[in-house]
Protein backbone atom coordinates (compact mmCIF):
# COMPACT_ATOMS: atom_id res chain seq x y z
CA UNK A 1 0.00 0.00 0.00
CA UNK A 2 0.99 3.63 -0.77
CA UNK A 3 0.42 7.08 0.09
CA UNK A 4 -2.62 6.93 -3.01
CA UNK A 5 -3.86 3.99 -1.90
CA UNK A 6 -5.38 5.33 1.56
CA UNK A 7 -6.33 8.32 -1.02
CA UNK A 8 -8.85 6.04 -2.50
CA UNK A 9 -9.88 3.75 0.14
CA UNK A 10 -13.45 4.61 2.14
CA UNK A 11 -13.42 6.51 5.05
CA UNK A 12 -13.83 2.33 7.47
CA UNK A 13 -10.49 1.00 5.19
CA UNK A 14 -8.54 4.42 6.01
CA UNK A 15 -9.54 4.42 9.57
CA UNK A 16 -8.63 0.90 10.12
CA UNK A 17 -5.56 1.85 8.72
CA UNK A 18 -4.54 4.88 10.39
CA UNK A 19 -5.62 3.13 13.32
CA UNK A 20 -3.04 0.19 13.06
CA UNK A 21 -0.32 3.70 13.49
CA UNK A 22 -1.60 5.42 16.36
CA UNK A 23 -5.29 4.68 18.38
CA UNK A 24 -5.68 8.19 18.99
CA UNK A 25 -9.34 8.60 17.53
CA UNK A 26 -8.82 12.12 17.56
CA UNK A 27 -5.78 12.08 15.60
CA UNK A 28 -6.90 8.89 12.82
CA UNK A 29 -10.16 11.35 12.59
CA UNK A 30 -7.81 14.36 11.38
CA UNK A 31 -5.19 11.89 9.38
CA UNK A 32 -9.15 10.62 7.15
CA UNK A 33 -10.29 13.94 6.99
CA UNK A 34 -7.52 15.91 5.50
CA UNK A 35 -6.97 13.01 2.40
CA UNK A 36 -5.97 13.13 -0.24
CA UNK A 37 -2.13 13.44 0.39
CA UNK A 38 -0.53 14.07 -2.48
CA UNK A 39 2.75 12.91 -1.46
CA UNK A 40 4.20 11.02 1.16
CA UNK A 41 6.03 14.21 2.91
CA UNK A 42 2.58 15.41 3.31
CA UNK A 43 1.27 12.07 4.68
CA UNK A 44 3.60 12.56 7.39
CA UNK A 45 3.36 16.49 7.90
CA UNK A 46 0.10 16.06 8.04
CA UNK A 47 0.48 13.13 10.53
CA UNK A 48 2.58 15.11 12.61
CA UNK A 49 0.18 18.51 12.52
CA UNK A 50 -2.78 16.71 14.03
CA UNK A 51 -0.42 14.92 17.03
CA UNK A 52 0.68 18.54 18.17
CA UNK A 53 -1.14 20.28 20.49
CA UNK A 54 -3.70 17.15 20.85
CA UNK A 55 -5.72 17.32 24.53
CA UNK A 56 -4.00 14.88 27.22
CA UNK A 57 -6.56 12.41 26.74
CA UNK A 58 -5.79 12.04 23.01
CA UNK A 59 -2.17 11.06 24.22
CA UNK A 60 -3.42 8.85 26.80
CA UNK A 61 -5.64 6.95 24.29
CA UNK A 62 -2.78 6.62 21.78
CA UNK A 63 -0.37 5.11 24.62
CA UNK A 64 -3.48 2.94 25.63
CA UNK A 65 -2.97 1.22 22.27
CA UNK A 66 0.30 -0.35 23.25
CA UNK A 67 0.24 -3.66 25.07
CA UNK A 68 0.49 -3.11 29.02
CA UNK A 69 4.13 -4.48 30.56
CA UNK A 70 2.83 -5.75 34.19
CA UNK A 71 4.92 -8.50 34.64
CA UNK A 72 7.63 -11.18 33.08
CA UNK A 73 4.35 -13.13 31.35
CA UNK A 74 2.93 -10.35 30.13
CA UNK A 75 5.99 -8.43 28.97
CA UNK A 76 6.90 -12.08 27.29
CA UNK A 77 3.46 -11.92 25.43
CA UNK A 78 3.69 -8.04 24.37
CA UNK A 79 6.51 -8.94 22.13
CA UNK A 80 4.98 -12.09 21.20
CA UNK A 81 1.70 -10.55 20.31
CA UNK A 82 3.04 -7.79 18.23
CA UNK A 83 5.17 -9.24 16.11
CA UNK A 84 2.80 -9.46 13.01
CA UNK A 85 1.37 -5.67 12.95
CA UNK A 86 4.91 -4.15 14.62
CA UNK A 87 7.40 -6.35 12.98
CA UNK A 88 11.14 -5.60 14.17
CA UNK A 89 10.12 -2.76 16.47
CA UNK A 90 10.50 -4.98 19.38
CA UNK A 91 13.25 -6.82 18.24
CA UNK A 92 15.98 -6.14 20.30
CA UNK A 93 13.98 -7.85 23.38
CA UNK A 94 14.86 -11.49 21.66
CA UNK A 95 18.45 -11.53 23.14
CA UNK A 96 17.34 -10.37 26.70
CA UNK A 97 18.19 -12.46 29.96
CA UNK A 98 16.15 -12.42 32.75
CA UNK A 99 17.19 -9.84 34.68
CA UNK A 100 16.68 -7.62 32.01
CA UNK A 101 13.19 -8.91 31.63
CA UNK A 102 12.85 -8.92 35.69
CA UNK A 103 14.05 -5.39 35.80
CA UNK A 104 11.82 -4.11 32.63
CA UNK A 105 8.43 -5.48 34.20
CA UNK A 106 9.74 -3.88 37.77
CA UNK A 107 10.46 -0.50 36.01
CA UNK A 108 7.30 -0.43 34.03
CA UNK A 109 5.46 -1.11 37.12
CA UNK A 110 6.77 1.75 38.79
CA UNK A 111 6.51 3.87 35.59
CA UNK A 112 2.96 3.61 35.22
CA UNK A 113 2.35 3.74 39.69
CA UNK A 114 4.30 6.90 39.17
CA UNK A 115 2.60 8.02 35.86
CA UNK A 116 -0.80 6.95 35.44
CA UNK A 117 0.34 5.64 31.72
CA UNK A 118 2.53 2.68 30.23
CA UNK A 119 6.19 3.60 29.37
CA UNK A 120 6.24 3.74 25.64
CA UNK A 121 9.35 3.82 23.92
CA UNK A 122 10.37 3.67 20.12
CA UNK A 123 11.63 -0.01 20.43
CA UNK A 124 13.43 0.03 16.85
CA UNK A 125 16.70 -0.53 17.16
CA UNK A 126 17.17 -0.81 20.67
CA UNK A 127 18.56 -3.41 23.06
CA UNK A 128 16.34 -4.48 25.92
CA UNK A 129 19.05 -3.34 27.93
CA UNK A 130 18.59 -0.01 26.40
CA UNK A 131 15.04 0.28 26.62
CA UNK A 132 15.96 -0.44 30.57
CA UNK A 133 18.14 2.31 30.95
CA UNK A 134 15.88 4.69 29.43
CA UNK A 135 13.15 3.63 31.57
CA UNK A 136 15.18 3.92 34.53
CA UNK A 137 16.28 6.92 33.50
CA UNK A 138 12.79 8.32 32.67
CA UNK A 139 11.48 7.25 36.26
CA UNK A 140 13.11 10.98 37.53
CA UNK A 141 11.20 12.63 35.29
CA UNK A 142 7.82 14.67 36.60
CA UNK A 143 4.32 13.99 34.91
CA UNK A 144 4.17 16.76 32.73
CA UNK A 145 7.92 15.96 31.40
CA UNK A 146 7.02 12.34 30.98
CA UNK A 147 4.03 12.88 29.09
CA UNK A 148 5.61 15.13 26.58
CA UNK A 149 8.72 12.38 26.18
CA UNK A 150 6.43 9.40 25.81
CA UNK A 151 4.42 11.58 23.08
CA UNK A 152 7.47 12.40 20.94
CA UNK A 153 8.20 8.58 21.47
CA UNK A 154 4.70 7.38 20.22
CA UNK A 155 5.32 10.01 16.77
CA UNK A 156 8.46 8.21 16.21
CA UNK A 157 6.20 5.22 16.16
CA UNK A 158 3.70 6.26 14.10
CA UNK A 159 6.07 7.70 11.38
CA UNK A 160 7.81 3.97 11.37
CA UNK A 161 4.23 2.09 11.10
CA UNK A 162 3.21 5.66 8.59
CA UNK A 163 6.53 4.26 6.23
CA UNK A 164 5.03 0.97 5.89
CA UNK A 165 1.94 2.11 4.85
CA UNK A 166 3.80 3.68 1.90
Amino acid sequence: MNYLDINKQSEQDATHAFMQCCTSSTWVRKMVASRPYNNADELYDAANQHWIGLDEKDYLEAFDGHPKIGDVSSLRAKYANTKALAAGEQSGMGEADEQTINDLAQGNSDYEAKFGFIFIVCATGKSAAEMNELLQARLGNDRATELRNAAEEQRKIFHIRLAKLT
